[in-house]
């Protein structure tokens, strides 16, 4: 007798990806469709909706042999999270791009709004700081834009949504956003998982164009235009990519931190760490009710490779072959502010220690150590708020690099251990998806083998305090200087 499948899709910044699973939890086939985005001016980052739409199609497409179609009793959607799209209810049509995560656009609108005394009442709703990363301060831009006076939005005519509302859109039915996507909007109260009246007001957001809050496990409208799937295959699960990931952890179990390695980067436990500086409060997903995680997200972690290969024309892969010693160079890829702990917006994006000499293998290797240095600020941010970090999970794409994860261990002085597994968004919404099949249990879930390997420190306690000074203190060069003249402290 044929196996169950559950195809799982994961549509992230830079791909879309789908996995076939079995009723074992084996992978049976993959997928993968690029996407590509644009910068049309400084600090701008828009991608197409039609075309994020059409990658997920090619992804499935490419994935899914048709003698496997009637297999698949399920589809689990895992996305990029806090990207904005803006279309028309009627016609399904996209109104402007969409805009990225990583856009910066609405720096300025956000200034004026920590000057007028906003951010304490932002972070208490949503349980994050204003900036321009997550979505409210997109979708007031977009709505400036395309209904200044929010008449067609009043009137329903014109829908806002994440990228999984969007997804959705595409399949027919009512328009819904799934609760851990909506919690990082930043216009639902995170602690009542409903749409905040005070943050519509303040961002200028009517409520008639937002999508219907859901849980995790819906209900979804089921698959439509999805070849080879039929038509009427259900819907069973959608996450936030990172959350996604972090379920494929079984990160529900204490004392589990992961750090994903992406275009940017997720560091996440599940908890609530309260007002802790520097760190957002989520809803990781809501399964039988809302679960409660603490995060610190990184801007440009995987991004600092990529731009590195752009500008020397090659790709990623050739250049991490390449990574030396840093002679010296340092790298703050605050190329659209920094994220976690700092949550500067305003900070600058710097090389420091070029000479003559430098070469393109020093650049690569002081964009590795960045990557650690960043990923550590948030992990010990995260262990002041919730407790010991013993070690740290890591997944993503970069954590192929065994450098940046050795790297890693010893800069933190934590044990890495690495997933065997890089597509960790799509196999955790598979895991989601099956379990609400019925094909497998949480406690099932905890047996199952993800780490393939471990590092551990070798330098000695002296000589990280020395490096992550020398660290901190190119951070703060990166950072405005104050009125007053003074650098900025953390």
């Amino acid at each position: 007798m044929a196996k169950s499948l559950i195809l799982a899709i994961d549509q992230g910044t830079s791909s879309t990806k789908a996995l076939l699973v079995d009723e074992d939890g084996q992978v049976v086939s993959r997928g993968l469709a690029p996407v590509s985005e644009s910068q049309p001016r400084p600090g701008w980052v828009e991608q197409s909706a039609d075309e994020i739409w059409q990658s997920v199609r090619r992804a499935v497409a490419d994935c899914v042999d048709p003698s496997h179609a009637a297999q698949v009793i399920g589809v689990g959607f895992s996305t990029q999270r806090e990207s904005l799209v803006l279309w028309e209810r009627g016609t399904g049509n996209p109104i402007g791009p969409l805009i990225s995560w990583q856009d910066q656009r609405t720096g300025a609108l956000c200034r004026e709004l920590v000057a007028a005394g906003a951010g304490p009442v932002v972070r208490s709703a949503s349980g994050m700081p204003l900036d321009p990363m997550f979505s409210a301060l997109k979708a007031r831009w977009l709505l400036d834009a395309h209904d200044r006076d929010r008449s067609r939005a009043r009137a329903g005519e014109l829908c806002l949504g994440t990228v999984d509302s969007w997804l959705l859109s595409r399949l027919g039915g009512e328009h819904v956003v799934e609760a851990g996507n909506a919690s990082r909007t930043q216009l639902l109260n995170v602690d009542t998982g409903k749409w905040d009246e005070r943050l519509l007001e303040l961002f200028g957001v009517p409520c008639q164009v937002l999508p219907r809050v859901v849980a995790s496990d819906g209900p979804f409208p089921a698959v439509r235009d999805l070849a080879p799937l039929p038509d009427g295959v259900p819907v069973l699960a959608v996450m936030g990519d990172s959350h996604a990931a972090m379920f494929a952890h079984a990160g529900w179990r204490a004392g589990v931190v992961k750090a994903t390695y992406g275009t940017g980067s997720s560091i996440m436990a599940i908890g609530d760490c309260g007002d802790a500086p520097g760190l957002c409060r989520s809803i990781a997903w809501d399964l039988g009710g809302p679960t409660l995680a603490v995060e610190g997200n990184i801007r440009a972690t995987g991004r600092t490779l990529s731009w590195l290969a752009e500008l020397f024309g090659t790709t990623p892969e050739i250049l991490l072959a390449e990574a030396a010693d840093t002679g010296g160079v340092a790298i703050v890829p605050a190329f659209g502010g920094l994220g976690a702990p700092w949550w500067e917006p305003d900070a600058t994006a710097i090389v420091t220690g070029l000479t003559l000499g430098t070469r393109r293998g020093q650049l690569v290797a002081a964009a590795l150590e960045a990557i650690a240095f960043q990923v550590e600020d948030v992990v010990a941010a995260l262990e002041r708020a919730t407790g010991e970090v013993r070690v740290l999970l890591a997944d993503g794409g970069l954590t192929r690099s065994d450098r940046l994860m050795r790297l890693q261990a010893d800069i933190s002085g934590r044990r890495v251990a690495r997933t065997g597994e890089h597509d960790l968004s799509c196999l955790g919404v598979a895991d989601a998806a099956g379990l609400v099949a019925g094909l497998w249990t949480l406690q099932q879930l905890e047996r199952r083998r993800r780490t393939a390997d471990e590092y551990t420190p070798v330098s000695d306690q002296a000589g990280r305090a020395a490096r992550r000074a020398a660290w901190r203190e190119e951070v703060q060069r990166s950072r405005p200087v104050p009125a007053t003249g003074e650098r900025r402290t953390t």
